[in-house]
């Protein structure tokens, strides 16, 4: 397992100085990244519908306190490899590419840091690896803590139907059939990318396009893109350049990779259940945005969250700010990152 590194230049966005791309051979995939500044390494991972450059506002200041930052492109992301097979997007593969990339690029440890799917990944990692992960810092998920493996026939997704109700349909249930999410979203990437974008942001809730937080659910009369709001005006925090790579990288991968993930969500449990009862005991860090309620970001969510975590150093809502949390509001979760960083 041996990284390479190279310098390469993208036009049409915004690409920090000093940014090299590199890729790395482990877990029968190509792992790529992008990788900037000297010193202690941190690991940045990316959610869905996204891509390492959800972490462009990040990088270089990180880079800039003294640290290696590395964004990883996910597995089914980028230039990542997405594997034919359904059953390689289980957590556990997702982590593995985690420890391979610290061990890739010559290191013991590393903080890791998630947003979204991302937040998870970093979660359970840290759970699974505290030896190499030695702190964690998420955005916008919570820490769940493991339930153990439900009984014989029951799943995750039965839960999710049940908190759906009749007449609604869910997000993550919606994109658990193969083809059919791919489908609506590469119907328009455009309008879906802006519409995913736009609708879990605080901006759909600020200038009252959205009365209350859109939490997934939807009419079982419509499809997932459907029941995204599309603006007019892109808001203040996405330029065209940054839409147009976003669209750009899921035009040339497809969805389903990402997607990929969620299909593995009813495995859940019983992977985790090795941990139950487990803490999470090395330093922490959570922000979320106060009217995110796309990804479990609630009152009882994060009070549990809080006691399993026995380091938590900054737990913190943005008041008004949406799910995109490091795009949204990059001065403040840049500051509050670097400060938990230097503080370790």
């Amino acid at each position: 397992m041996e990284a390479r590194s190279t310098v390469r230049v993208v036009t049409g966005f915004i690409r920090p100085d000093g940014l090299e791309h590199g890729s790395l051979t482990a877990n029968g995939i190509e792992i790529h990244y992008e990788s900037i500044g000297a010193g202690p390494l941190v690991v940045f991972c990316h959610g869905w519908p996204e891509s390492w450059y959800s972490w462009r506002h990040q990088l270089s200041a990180v880079a800039d306190a003294g640290f290696r930052a590395v964004a990883m492109h996910m597995r089914g992301y980028g230039d990542t490899t997405s594997p034919n097979d359904l059953d390689a997007f289980s957590i556990s593969h997702l982590i593995g590419d985690v420890v391979a990339v610290v061990h890739g690029l010559g290191e013991q440890e590393a903080v890791v840091v998630g947003h979204d799917w991302g937040a998870p990944v970093a979660w359970y990692a840290t759970l699974m690896r505290p030896d190499i992960f030695r702190a964690v810092a998420a955005l916008s998920v919570p820490f769940l803590p493991p339930t153990g493996a439900l009984p014989d026939g029951v799943t995750v997704s039965d839960f999710m139907r049940l908190m759906a109700g009749e007449g609604r349909e869910y997000y993550r249930l919606f994109f658990q059939e193969p083809g059919v999410a791919e489908a609506d979203l590469e119907r328009d990437v455009r309008r879906s990318m802006l519409g995913v974008l736009y609708t879990i942001s605080g901006d759909s809730l600020a200038d009252g396009t959205l009365t209350e937080p859109h939490d997934g659910h939807f009419p079982d009369t419509m499809t997932f893109v459907e029941s995204l709001v599309v603006p007019e005006e892109l808001p203040a925090w996405l330029t065209e350049a940054d839409l147009k790579f976003y669209v750009d990288e899921i035009t040339r991968t497809g969805f389903r990779g990402g997607l990929n993930w969620y299909r593995n969500i009813d495995k859940l449990p019983g992977i985790l259940a090795p941990w139950f009862g487990a803490t999470i005991d090395v330093p922490s860090f959570y922000m979320g945005g106060s009217t995110d309620l796309i990804a479990g970001n609630t009152p009882d969510a994060i009070a549990a969250m809080q006691a399993s975590l026995t380091d938590l150093r900054r737990c913190e809502l943005l008041d008004g700010a949406g799910h995109w949390l490091q795009q949204e509001r990059p001065a403040e979760v840049t500051a509050a990152l670097v400060e938990f960083l230097r503080g370790l």
